[in-house]
């Protein structure tokens, strides 16, 4: 049994989270703002025999209180909507640089040393991804600029003129962010392999693919297309697909991800580093994900491809999971119909909240960000 501390445990992926760990029997301490984009007005009541501290990864007397006797630290906490980074720059990196720097800061005066420390990424540090030329070279392209979205531009050429395709995304690409939340994540990782290097700590990394799932919250309208979409389904509102509705994602139900979080505490050879891609392995196009979530749930809202956009989506990603099969012997086990069953299932005994996904992308296009 071990003391384990997780901030940001309050949210999506931390509650699933906390709650396998308890059965388990490992004692938990979660560290959360609440922030009211995530939950609202909402009282939050932690799960029986958790210690909940209401507080700021900012704030070092939280960070400190938080860290006493911990054996392992799940770093959850951040800021998480792509599109409002770009234009919420300082809150983003005040929230995920210097918050992580923050935590980093307190873990290293711990008396104990050999803290596990664990950090949530993102497959956003990636940017658009791995592409494979015909003549089988991989590529990786820069990301697509506001001009080339606005002509309709959406895929990317090889050598010869033909539309690339995308391969799965090795762990070992290098880092080539596309948004500002991307780039503080990345800043993030650089953060922990740092400091944890330099005082002996030990250190994972997980860059998660596209999360959904029981759970995940149904009012914010910056993150979650799975969420965004069934909200806006329910209340019979269109499905606005972005581009040409091509564009794919690799979504990866939590409780795949929880398992993988999980695994890292008792992972091999601890002394090393590990940086691995958590996801399904497979790529789904937003306009088949909306054909599905529509059949699964019985909502029958209009699916319109409109050729709007946000500058700083991808076009394609999706993971390759060598590292995590051999680093913590992670193999996805939810398919996303089996999963979609089961969110749907979940989201329809929950409140029903006006829609703002058209306020988020309005927000967007008057700092020249999106096109709608």
């Amino acid at each position: 049994m071990k003391n384990i501390l997780i901030t940001g445990g309050a949210g999506f992926i931390g509650t699933h989270l906390s709650t396998l760990l308890q059965k388990q029997g490992h004692y938990i301490t979660i560290l959360d703002s609440l922030t009211e984009q995530i939950h609202g007005d909402a009282n939050y009541v932690p799960n029986k025999n958790v210690t909940f501290i209401k507080g700021d990864v900012r704030n070092a007397r939280d960070v400190r209180e938080a860290l006493k006797g911990v054996d392992a630290v799940y770093h959850l906490a951040a800021e998480t909507g792509t599109g409002q980074s770009m234009y919420e720059i300082s809150r983003y990196v005040d929230v995920n640089e210097i918050g992580t720097a923050v935590l980093l800061e307190e873990l290293a005066k711990c008396e104990k040393k050999d803290i596990q420390f664990i950090l949530a990424s993102s497959r956003s540090i990636y940017g658009e991804g791995a592409y494979r030329q015909n003549n089988g070279d991989i590529f990786q392209p820069q990301p697509r600029s506001y001009d080339q979205l606005n002509r309709g531009i959406w895929d990317f050429l090889d050598i010869d003129g033909n539309i690339a395709s995308p391969i799965p995304t090795p762990s070992n690409l290098s880092p080539q962010p596309g948004s500002i939340y991307a780039a503080t994540k990345y800043s993030q990782e650089m953060l922990a392999t740092i400091a944890c290097s330099s005082k002996g700590i030990p250190c994972t990394i997980l860059r998660f693919q596209n999360v959904y799932g029981e759970g995940q919250s149904l009012r914010n309208p910056y993150t979650g297309i799975i969420s965004i979409f069934y909200n806006r389904m329910r209340q019979n509102l269109p499905i606005n697909i972005f581009e040409d509705g091509q564009e794919s994602r690799d979504f990866v139900h939590v409780s795949d991800v929880v398992d993988a979080l999980h695994a890292c505490l008792d992972r091999d050879q601890l002394y090393k580093p590990l940086i691995a891609n958590i996801g399904s392995g497979v790529p789904t196009s937003v306009t088949r994900l909306s054909k599905i979530l529509s059949e699964i749930s019985g909502f029958k809202a209009s699916i319109d491809i409109t050729g709007d956009f946000r500058v700083g989506d991808i076009r394609h990603c999706f993971a390759d999971l060598t590292c995590a099969e051999r680093g913590i012997n992670f193999s996805p086990k939810v398919s996303l119909n089996d999963g979609l069953s089961r969110f749907t299932s979940w989201a329809a005994n929950q409140p029903e909240y006006k829609d703002k996904s058209e306020f988020a992308l309005d927000e967007l296009a008057k700092q020249g960000l999106a096109r709608k």
